[in-house]
């Protein structure tokens, strides 16, 4: 019995070493906007002296998605001797900071980006908050779009203070108490009022226990202290 395994581990072990010819090429796919399939061959090129059966993919894997820009990429075999990689690249939805990139899922894939998008909306505050500000950003957009509007800028400070500026130029603060319920109340009413009168208005001040407040482009201030008044303001104006 032990020498009939013995013999079917060696016969396997042979047939291995028969069949892990060397690796012959490696096709590389991807759309090669920001890293070139020549990038990708260097970072592997220790992983190809291995056969064709003996390579690590998950270490090939590993290396490419390591690489800037790389998102996602998959590696597997082609019989008989060419390995295939398949990259996607990451889409930069946002600038954090200076020079950050934050990819559509709010990660910060660059920390010092040579070339920045003008058109990116800017994300800002100290660097252990970037994951929330961004989680704060994709809620808020996704809410807005409907609704033709967008962001342009959203900060935190130091002290916790979040401030939203949207692409016509409408400030919103939403200060550093109670924020998530002050989204909510802006996203639910004030997201409405701005968007049927922004040529009017200038900013909207999130920061009351009742209510807000809107700044008027003319110098007039009007809180709200009622935003279900105003809801229905805002709904009886839009039936006339």
């Amino acid at each position: 019995m032990a020498i009939a395994l013995a013999a079917i581990v060696t016969t396997y072990q042979v047939s291995v070493a028969l069949l892990d010819r060397p690796i012959q090429s490696i096709e590389v796919n991807g759309p090669f906007q920001r890293v070139t399939a020549l990038q990708i061959e260097e970072a592997i090129s220790d992983d190809l002296s291995y056969g064709f059966l003996s390579a690590d993919l998950s270490s090939i894997q590993h290396k490419v998605v390591a690489l800037p820009w790389i998102d996602h990429a998959s590696v597997s075999r082609r019989w008989p001797s060419k390995i295939v990689i398949t990259v996607s690249e990451q889409i930069p939805a946002a600038c954090w900071g200076e020079r950050g990139l934050l990819n559509t899922r709010g990660e910060l894939f660059v920390t010092n980006a040579t070339h920045v998008p003008a058109e990116l909306p800017r994300l800002s505050g100290p660097d252990n908050q970037a994951a929330a500000v961004a989680r704060r950003y994709l809620t808020i957009r996704d809410q807005l779009i409907p609704l033709g509007l967008d962001v342009r800028k959203l900060q935190v400070d130091e002290r916790g203070a979040w401030d939203l500026t949207l692409q016509n130029g409408v400030n919103i603060r939403l200060g550093r108490r109670d924020v998530e319920d002050r989204t909510q109340l802006f996203l639910e009413i004030v997201a409405d009022i701005v968007s049927s009168k922004e040529a009017e208005i200038e900013y909207v001040d999130m920061r009351y226990s009742n209510g807000f407040a809107i700044g008027w482009k003319n110098g007039t201030r009007s809180p709200v202290v009622d935003p279900e008044y105003a809801r229905k303001e805002l709904v009886a104006g839009r039936a006339l």
